[in-house]
């Protein structure tokens, strides 16, 4: 295995996430000054406590208009121009802190597989107990071990097989990291998620308006997934598209329509929503607050429709989409 501090390199991005960042870059320093901290506007003492965590502090230009792709790609340029040599980037979101073993234990798997592009690992809510939202975030990163489609915004890549298809796509407001792996498979490469301890995140989402967002934002990014790769033998995110769409926003229209000539049929039509509750409760009955995380499941999908409208909005009007902040 190569030398920890000569192979391995950090991008850490963030906007006002305070201690959080610390705790971030704290946790990194096993890689030295071989990290750097990537500034998206931030009106808090952020790029001042980079500084002093002996990062490299590259601020975004405030002109354009902010994503995590572009974040991460401009972090990944300055940090291979600084060391060339680095044959992996660990990418974080500053709101996470690294496991102490996280990064020898992928790097030693990526090492020994060279055909896998990127690793990834268990992340972990710190706080899941503070909200049911941060509850259900925790279920949300527990994805299967071994061979996947995707992995999330921390993960250990391959600089070769990063530079290969030329980063994150910028212009996408969320879901880059699916995306970027997409990509990255239909050129033979692997994404692996190993049974290992990776990061700790703080979603810090204490409020019914945060969670909102998140879900609104996933939304949009189903629907700009769908329009990149929907035709593709994949059918990338067709299927999350489609169940927004149903759920969050015809199925609600037909409600309403129906409401005006037969209340009858449009109660039937509300029942559906309490059988989907019921399903989705009975697949999580083994998780703690399952009655909970089934209402908010059910929930969701209305959001998740508004954020497909959005896109869809300004696909028609020609508009980039702007974006879409829960903290």
């Amino acid at each position: 295995m190569d030398d920890l501090f000569y192979a391995v390199g950090a991008v850490v991005i963030g906007r006002n996430e305070g201690e959080r960042l610390v705790a971030c870059l704290h946790s990194l320093s096993q890689l030295g000054q071989q990290i750097v901290y990537v500034d998206s506007g931030s009106t808090d003492a952020s790029v001042t406590n980079a500084h002093s965590c002996n990062a490299t502090v590259v601020a975004l230009d405030l002109s354009k208009p902010f994503t995590a792709a572009r974040a991460r790609n401009t972090g990944a340029a300055r940090l291979l121009a600084l060391y060339p040599h680095l044959k992996y980037i660990q990418f974080v979101d500053g709101d996470c802190a690294v496991d102490i073993n996280w990064l020898i234990n992928a790097q030693a798997f990526l090492d020994k597989n060279s055909h896998i592009a990127v690793a990834s690992g268990r992340r972990r809510e710190r706080f899941p107990e503070n909200s049911i939202y941060n509850m259900q975030c925790n279920h949300e990163w527990d994805t299967p071990i071994g061979e996947a489609k995707a992995c999330g915004g921390d993960c250990l890549i391959r600089v070769e097989a990063f530079n290969t298809v030329s980063g994150y796509r910028e212009c996408l407001i969320a879901g880059e990291e699916p995306e970027m792996c997409l990509r990255l498979r239909k050129l033979g490469w692997k994404i692996w998620r190993l049974d290992v301890e990776m990061t700790l995140h703080d979603a810090n989402i204490l409020h019914f308006k945060q969670w909102w967002k998140r879900n609104q934002r996933s939304g949009y990014a189903y629907a700009q997934g769908a329009y990149l790769h929907g035709k593709t033998p994949e059918k990338h995110w067709v299927k999350e598209t489609m169940r927004a769409a149903i759920w969050g926003v015809l199925l609600p229209l037909i409600i309403i329509i129906t409401t005006i000539f037969k209340v009858y049929y449009a109660v039937l039509l509300v029942a559906l929503y309490a059988l989907q509750w019921v399903r989705i409760a009975y697949k999580n009955r083994a998780l703690p607050n399952s009655y909970q995380i089934a209402t908010l499941l059910v929930i969701s999908k209305f959001a998740e429709g508004l954020g497909l409208m959005m896109f869809w909005k300004n696909q028609l009007l020609g508009q980039r989409g702007a974006l879409i902040e829960y903290k």
